[in-house]
């Protein structure tokens, strides 16, 4: 498996949002991404930091249910 990217929240945002989700708010240094999904709404909270730690890009992954291959 490779390794993850390091990306930015800008880099998150704009790979979650070729992936149907769109931006609902800011608050602080936290935009929040959302997808609607067969009955429910999949939430995920983007750090809008210049680098974003491995385990906060697991999280996201892990949140948005998207592959990891997207993110790498």
């Amino acid at each position: 498996m490779p390794k993850l990217k390091i990306l930015s929240g800008k880099d998150v945002c704009k790979i979650l949002t070729k992936h149907d989700f769109i931006s609902v708010r800011q608050k602080g240094s936290h935009i929040i991404m959302q997808k609607k999904v067969a009955g429910s709404t999949i939430t995920v909270p983007v750090p809008n930091h210049s680098e974003i730690k491995i385990g906060t890009l697991q999280s996201i992954i892990r949140q948005s249910q998207l592959p990891r291959k997207v993110f790498e």
